[in-house]
């Protein structure tokens, strides 16, 4: 589900020539350390982990603690639902409420490019 969004959103993001490279990640036991790293080391950018899970015990501290022990250190942003309990509702409305929809996560980059 996160990964279509992403690439939605970066599609939409080529119109302000922001390239993104997207990796789909379906688990993070075992974490694919590799190909991570890689694409990393391939753009020499920003890495971006979003993920429809809380910034606590998911993908992107996953992601976070392999640069990190790689010695690699580049601009790191995650995009991902906040440490909290979260309200219900419909998916679309609370996709948005909490910055995980496709134009959330575009609006987010865009501003972490500028």
């Amino acid at each position: 589900l996160m990964t279509m969004r992403v690439l939605e959103a970066a599609k939409a993001l080529e119109s302000d020539r922001i390239g993104c490279a997207v990796l789909h990640v379906p688990t993070i036991k075992p974490l694919d350390a590799e190909t991570i790293l890689t694409a990393a080391r391939r753009t020499g950018r920003m890495v971006v982990v979003a993920e429809n899970h809380t910034l606590i015990g998911g993908l992107g501290e996953g992601v976070a603690a392999l640069l990190m022990r790689e010695g690699m250190s580049p601009v790191f942003r995650q995009i991902a639902l906040p440490d909290e309990f979260l309200d219900a509702g419909a998916l679309p409305t609370l996709h948005d409420r909490y910055g995980i929809s496709t134009a959330e996560v575009a609006r987010r980059v865009r501003e972490w490019t500028k």
